[in-house]
């Protein structure tokens, strides 16, 4: 395919992904055996029961739900596939699966265990090719890569292992190359915004929505409905993650639909 093709399939398919209905998308960080919520990725707090707050977001017609055992990669573990299990049997809207997601095989455990997409963020960075073979045996489809970033001397930094470590990656870097690699979606968390409620950085999420051709969801800093608005207008997203505002009942997912779809945004009802 001649770069001229290429760029025209990537305007065609960002073109689709305009048109297609903008997503809400809670997320449940997951701890021995909890839901939690920090700041910054420190000071965890409880968030409440894992199985209760599924059902909840299933009610509340979530568009999709993310499940995140934050310390799983941290402590070179395999994700709580037991929990997976329950929540795959509890709601009926797509699940991503994300922490120590380290091999073709814990993926496909995890997809045996209800998951509908994977979530690869550390190992991905330590070994890029994991992602190439993810997506080759499953679809790109099903290959969301994690990106959690933080903003150092005026660069953002692409962090691991629960953000305790920085990489050689700075993060427009390593969205190209994970598009490359054939991941089909982004995840992209701004550790600085991380559990503020100040709202997302949506100039780090703009840089990264506008030059590349798959979807990206926002993270890290959603604290009121207009933060959700800014993140698909000013930053440009694809999808809308959110903890704190959801979890403690701040907002609810219906509220969040009806107000932004009275802003103009399309989205599910």
């Amino acid at each position: 395919m001649s770069e001229a093709d290429r760029k025209a399939r990537n305007q065609t398919i960002k073109q689709y992904h305009a048109m297609l209905a903008k997503r809400i998308i809670p997320c449940l960080d997951v701890r021995d055996g909890r839901v939690v919520k920090g700041i910054n990725f420190e000071g965890l707090r409880d968030a409440g029961s894992i199985l209760e707050q599924a059902r909840f977001y299933n009610n509340e017609m979530a568009d999709e739900l993310v499940f995140l055992d934050i310390s799983a990669s941290l402590e070179s573990r395999r994700t709580t596939l037991e929990e997976v299990l329950k929540v795959s049997g509890e709601v009926f809207i797509p699940l991503t699966v994300g922490g120590g997601i380290s091999s073709v095989e814990r993926a496909r455990d995890a997809f045996l265990h209800g998951a509908d997409k994977v979530s690869v963020n550390t190992a991905a960075v330590s070994e890029p090719e994991l992602i190439s073979r993810i997506a080759e045996r499953f679809g790109s489809q099903a290959v969301v890569v994690a990106i959690d970033v933080k903003k150092v001397e005026g660069r953002y930094i692409v962090h691991t292992h629960s953000g305790k470590k920085p990489t050689r990656y700075e993060a427009v870097e390593w969205a190209h190359l994970v598009q490359e690699l054939g991941a089909g979606e982004i995840l992209l968390t701004s550790m600085d915004r991380d559990g503020t409620q100040e709202g997302y950085d949506n100039e780090i999420l703009r840089m990264i929505s506008t030059t590349v051709h798959i979807p990206v969801i926002a993270s890290g800093g959603a604290g009121n409905l207009e933060h959700l608005y800014k993140g698909f207008t000013d930053g440009h997203a694809d999808a809308v993650l959110a903890a704190s505002i959801f979890h403690f009942r701040q907002h609810s997912i219906r509220e969040a639909k009806e107000y932004l779809r009275d802003k103009g945004i399309a989205v599910r009802l």
